[in-house]
């Protein structure tokens, strides 16, 4: 299964019971909560493009820094930091693949400052249900593919996105209960030193 999904590619339908709103949350209002987050630890359920499910600890250090714990028996790793993005097969003993973080779409929401009010940055921004749904790209390299972030109100609240890659698979990303402000440390987030400690 190619861990670079994880990062690059989009999400199943979310089914939360609560009454439908009027109008999607505005994007004014989705950039300042991004912009919030500053330490975020979950548990994720991952959906990939052929249908498989893998389930991990995922942590949040904006800006820039991801790290993506899946469970056994996948095992396999995927850290973003320092403006790279590795992806440690938890199967074999080699390097990881590494590519630079600026190429994923998941960059928009770790980027030091969100602003999705850019021009040419949201392509898509709508109210399905309960929730609402933004379809974010890289203004200058719309190329990389897409993220579809979907949130919920009162409060807001990320719940999963969707990552479409650059050749048009999508993963998407559940997101659980979310721990938010806590200290991690960056070593969680230190690819070199990961590569060191695995003897790669």
């Amino acid at each position: 299964m190619n861990r670079r999904t994880a990062i690059l590619a989009p999400l199943a339908l979310l089914a939360l019971g609560a009454p439908a709103q009027a109008a999607p949350l505005s994007l004014g209002e989705l950039s300042n909560y991004l912009n919030g987050l500053t330490t975020v630890e979950t548990d994720f359920t991952q959906v990939n493009a052929d249908g498989s499910i893998a389930t991990g600890k995922l942590f949040i250090r904006r800006p820039g820094r991801v790290r993506f714990e899946y469970a056994p028996p996948d095992k396999s790793l995927v850290i973003a930091g320092g403006q790279q993005v590795a992806v440690f097969d938890g199967k074999s003993n080699q390097a990881p693949e590494q590519y630079p973080l600026a190429r994923t779409p998941l960059n928009l929401i770790l980027a030091a400052n969100i602003n999705l009010a850019r021009a040419r940055m949201v392509v898509g921004h709508k109210q399905v249900e309960n929730t609402t749904r933004v379809v974010a790209q890289d203004p200058d390299n719309p190329g990389y593919g897409t993220i579809e972030l979907v949130f919920t109100g009162n409060p807001v609240e990320l719940r999963q996105w969707v990552i479409t890659d650059d050749m048009g698979s999508q993963t998407t990303v559940i997101l659980g209960e979310m721990k938010k402000g806590g200290n991690l440390p960056p070593s969680y987030f230190d690819i070199t030193r990961e590569v060191n400690k695995r003897g790669l």
